[in-house]
């Protein structure tokens, strides 16, 4: 019987091909395919019969898992309560955004607090890592070091220590298996100690953190297996020049998604942000063309971020669209919706937005608030600095409602604004609910009218005075 080939792994996606070519089909990816030695089977061994387990019914007692608080507000909040025993949580992130840092004072929490946490590098030293606690003004904190890629040295050194709360592997790219032939690194060696290190965790109850490179299109590096095979994936984002960084929940079997915590580099580490919203608008600059509050919702926090929006006589045939923060298809949608519905020329113009501190939005509710910054921009005309903008604009021009309006606008409220430009409430008794002076529209053109209101200008003096006034 002749010799199956060994298959072609894509390190990038985890496409498996049975011949090597220089492109990955399913990716795009050059040079990525890998050829992946098979495992021999052991001569001698038989296969193990099935043995049967019980079943139960669905029905039962629910009794909410238990949980190990870290200390760091932000980090608990984001994996709904704290850390599960035996749970395995996926940390990723671009390099030098903070992985490590913030790990690493998670786990000194956990110590600082009577437990034992481990913290296993495979890209530093320990004296780099000593150096490292020193400067954050954790070196007393008591987190038991390592310095190892092995998967079965890691676990032997686990399972001949005292049991841990929690234990910190830095970074799964870095680790390596000896049943495994293949590289550290390749989806082979990833796939065999992510599995390795859930077995030891399900087995030992210690929560073990796994941080994991991302891609240059922002995805976790390996294949997204890993991804599936963990409790909680958490994405850590922000930007070099910016000191805000978003720790984000995108799976979590033990809490709720989407959930965020906000944390601000310093150099003595990151330092919680309990009240995000009071941060991202603490430089805002009140009767500036072109800037609208945006109350979002990230998870179950509600936090009012800027909306910035420049719209300015383009020099070229074919006019800019620049944005930072949001999603560019769904700028280009409301921009259709202003030409189409509004008769607002913009076709040469160029138009740039922004959401400012360095949070991504991807909830359609931004649609208004988008909306209401680039009129602003458009009639060179201050938003009122005392209203919140939230609303998804429809293909028909109509402002839809959206989730947990009460929510956005009770932190618009204790953050002392005192109005809403915002979809009808459901009824009276959620009207009732807040203080705000509500100015509910139906449709997008009634808040190209009460921007047109705030300028002095006829809508038709707007609609054809497009970009007039930019360059003053």
């Amino acid at each position: 019987m002749a010799r199956r080939p060994n298959p072609f792994v894509c390190q990038s996606c985890g496409a498996v091909a049975s011949k090597w070519s220089g492109r990955c089909e399913s990716c795009g990816e050059w040079n990525t395919l890998i050829e992946e030695q098979a495992v021999p089977p052991v001569p001698g061994r038989k296969p193990r019969k099935g043995r049967a387990f019980s079943l139960t019914a669905l029905e039962g007692e629910q009794r909410p898992a238990p949980r190990t608080e870290t200390g760091l507000a932000e980090f608990d909040r984001v994996t709904g309560g704290g850390l599960v025993p035996g749970s395995a949580i996926l940390v990723g992130g671009d390099p030098g955004i903070g992985k490590s840092t913030l790990l690493l004072q998670a786990a000194a929490a956990v110590a600082a607090g009577g437990g034992r946490a481990v913290y296993i590098s495979g890209e530093e030293a320990i004296a780099q890592l000593q150096l490292r606690a020193k400067r954050l003004g954790l070196a007393g904190a008591g987190v038991a070091l390592g310095a190892e890629t092995n998967v079965e040295d890691i676990l032997a050194t686990l399972q001949s220590e005292p049991p841990a709360e929690i234990v910190v592997i830095d970074s799964i790219q870095t680790m390596w298996s000896d049943a495994v032939e293949s590289a550290p690194g390749t989806v082979a060696q990833v796939r065999a100690a992510a599995q390795a290190l859930i077995r030891y965790a399900k087995g030992s109850g210690a929560a073990v953190a796994l941080v994991g490179h991302v891609t240059k299109d922002g995805q976790i590096a390996g294949p997204r297996v890993v991804e599936h095979m963990v409790d909680a994936v958490l994405y850590f984002e922000g930007d070099a020049m910016h000191q805000f960084r978003i720790l984000r929940a995108v799976k979590n079997r033990f809490g709720p998604t989407d959930e965020i915590g906000v944390f601000e580099m310093t150099g003595e580490g990151l330092r919680e942000v309990a009240n995000p919203s009071a941060l991202f608008l603490s430089e805002r600059e009140e009767g500036t063309p072109g800037v609208a509050v945006f109350a979002s919702m990230e998870g179950t926090r509600p936090i009012l971020v800027e909306v910035q929006a420049l719209v300015a006589p383009s020099p070229f045939a074919a006019p800019r669209r620049a944005v930072v923060g949001w999603d560019a298809s769904r700028l280009a949608m409301v921009l259709a919706v202003l030409d189409a519905r509004c008769a607002l020329r913009l076709a040469g113009l160029d138009i740039y937005l922004n959401v400012a501190g360095g949070l991504r939005i991807a909830e359609p509710a931004a649609d208004l608030a988008a909306a209401a910054a680039i009129v602003s921009s458009l009639a060179d005309v201050a938003l009122p600095a005392s209203s919140v903008y939230f609303g998804e604009i429809g293909l028909s021009g109509a402002i839809r409602r959206v989730a947990h309006m009460p929510a956005r606008l009770r932190e618009a409220e204790s953050l002392g604004f005192s109005a809403a430009v915002c979809p009808p409430m459901g009824g009276d008794k959620e009207a009732a609910a807040t203080k705000l002076a509500l100015e509910p529209i139906s449709r997008l053109a009634e808040l190209v009218a009460l921007v047109a209101k705030a300028a002095g200008r006829p809508l038709g003096e707007l609609r054809a005075g497009a970009g007039t006034n930019q360059g003053d």
